[in-house]
């Protein structure tokens, strides 16, 4: 396929950059209180993705992973976001490098992956394995886990967009996981919310994201608290 979320000459990981610090902002507040009152000390969240989390085409500012920094720091969430995004991986290799980003021992993790599986026609029962597999692998570390979904690309045709589907539908029921249904929620489909590729969200439409993935993620620090008390 000509398209892929992925830099086509980077086949490693890109950053793994822990942000902290940046100017808070109130545009993500909303209202929403921080849940994570009473904190003793900083969080490491997790960030394990493709390119949707690594920022494909973005300023480093205008990132996904930047941006909820920065949602995050306008709340007081006393968060910090570690990159674990690597353009252009599939579940597999996310897979590979689970252990190594579990090396920043973060306290919660956002599960975004199967971008590049759907975009390569990648059988959906192996991504399944491999998500259960890094869920699982992210639960013996004692991690709550939030999984956001992703839907194949309508050009791999019906039956293998139900397959795809059908995956994040079992997956989340897994026990003990937060669950987002589709990670490019309100951005799909609107091209002044996408880069020309009409695959990644520009900086407006990660502003999107950010906004709606936001309460989630609070309530996965909120369990990280707990967990970690």
């Amino acid at each position: 396929m000509t398209l892929s979320m992925s830099r086509p000459i980077l086949s490693f990981p890109a950053r793994r950059a822990v942000l902290a610090g940046l100017a808070s902002s109130a545009t993500f507040a909303g209202g929403i209180r921080a849940a994570t009152p009473n904190a003793s000390r900083p969080l490491k969240l997790l960030a394990l993705g493709d390119s949707l989390t690594a920022g494909y085409g973005l300023a480093h500012q205008e990132g996904f992973v930047a941006r909820l920094q920065s949602a995050l720091d306008a709340v007081h969430a006393q968060t910090q976001v570690l990159d674990g995004g690597v353009s252009g991986d599939t579940s597999t290799d996310a897979l590979a490098r689970l252990d190594w980003v579990l090396g920043d021992k973060p306290d919660a993790a956002l599960v975004e992956l199967g971008g590049n599986d759907g975009l390569r026609g990648l059988d959906p029962a192996t991504m399944e394995r491999n998500l259960r597999a890094i869920i699982g692998r992210l639960q013996m570390a004692h991690l709550p886990v939030l999984v956001s979904g992703m839907l194949a690309p309508p050009n791999m045709g019906p039956q293998y967009g139900a397959q795809f589907k059908a995956v994040f539908e079992r997956i989340s029921t897994l026990p003990g996981i937060l669950y987002e249904p589709f990670f490019l929620d309100g951005v799909a489909g609107h091209p002044e919310l996408q880069q020309t590729d009409r695959i990644h969200p520009n900086a407006a439409g990660v502003d999107v994201i950010v906004r709606r993935i936001l309460p989630p993620v609070l309530r996965l620090l909120q369990q990280a608290r707990e967990t970690h008390s």
